[in-house]
């Protein structure tokens, strides 16, 4: 108590809050450094997924996905999707090669331009057509965009199939040319 018989406050000064804010702020600095000091670099592989399931499972409702067999010694798929069966038909498949670099297959019913405005770029530059012996074609239009991005594409059918990424030419045209719709083998 104070000595005017009423209970003391505490008094709220600028300073003592700008004082509080500089203590807790070098504080946060000092805990980041001291994490930054002591940590090792992070590698994070990616999680390979059972794509080839996915694809049997796809097959077996009656639907044609455009697949790679096997992918080459380094590749890992990271990502399959399947529409339910009811649903319109959509099949997406995310590879990383060797070296990290990204392929997306989709095969859907869109059009072909609105497939590339979604997974490539609003605006995309038509290339020179890829010639790669496939199951699924021999011809294949070809795309690019401003961030260097690839894309080939194709009919299946009444689909469209979409193969795009940021991978280097010579590597979509290898994935390019594994592509199959055989059914997928026992294994």
């Amino acid at each position: 108590m104070s000595e005017t018989g009423t209970p003391g406050r505490y008094q709220r000064t600028t300073n003592g809050l700008i004082g509080s804010i500089i203590v807790v702020v070098l504080f946060v600095i000092g805990i980041v450094i001291f994490r930054s000091i002591f940590r090792s670099e992070l590698e994070v592989e990616p999680e390979p997924v059972d794509y080839l399931d996915a694809v049997a499972a796809a097959q077996s409702a009656g639907r044609e996905p455009a697949y790679p067999p096997a992918l080459p010694a380094g590749w890992v798929a990271t990502n399959v999707e399947v529409s339910p069966a009811g649903q319109r038909p959509q099949f997406f498949l995310a590879v990383l090669t060797d070296e990290g670099r990204f392929i997306g297959l989709r095969q859907e019913e869109d059009s072909l331009d609105d497939l590339l405005e979604e997974h490539v770029d609003e605006r995309t530059d038509e290339e020179a057509p890829a010639e790669v012996d496939s199951g699924i074609a021999r011809t294949w239009e070809g795309f690019s965009d401003d961030g260097g991005d690839r894309a080939y594409a194709t009919e299946l059918g009444e689909e469209t199939v979409l193969v795009y990424g940021s991978a280097p030419e010579e590597d979509m045209e290898v994935f390019l040319g594994l592509l199959s719709t055989d059914p997928v083998a026992s294994r």
